[in-house]
């Protein structure tokens, strides 16, 4: 079985932090690209942050210098530090494994973030 669960989400006011983890079983985590997607109603599933096998990293621009992806091989989980939330970040957040050729690709159940005064 391949799992991915995803924690840490919550209500934050704005200008607040959170820190959403995912822990996965199931697949050899690190050859696997992780990556952070968002969902807000209304919205499409967009990308937020991934981080690849090799560690290199990419992101939304409505979250550079805001949020930052990492990963911890030893432990099978991948993080996402949030700082500055902003409204505009509330949504449903999911953790995605995805892996070369479409020969494997992974969803979590998502975690919500709500940014509200």
């Amino acid at each position: 079985q391949v799992q991915l669960v995803e924690s840490g989400g919550g209500l934050v006011q704005p200008g607040g932090s959170l820190r959403l983890s995912c822990a996965a079983s199931g697949i050899i985590f690190s050859r696997y690209d992780m990556g952070w997607y968002r969902q807000a109603p209304g919205k499409q599933r967009e990308l937020v942050a991934r981080i690849t096998s090799g560690g290199s990293t990419n992101y939304a621009e409505s979250v550079k210098d805001r949020f930052t992806i990492s990963r911890d091989n030893a432990k099978n989980t991948v993080h996402l530090q949030m700082n500055s939330l902003k409204p505009e970040d509330t949504a449903v957040y999911l953790c995605n494994a995805r892996y070369p050729f479409r020969l494997g690709n992974y969803w979590g159940q998502g975690t919500q973030v709500t940014v509200s005064s």
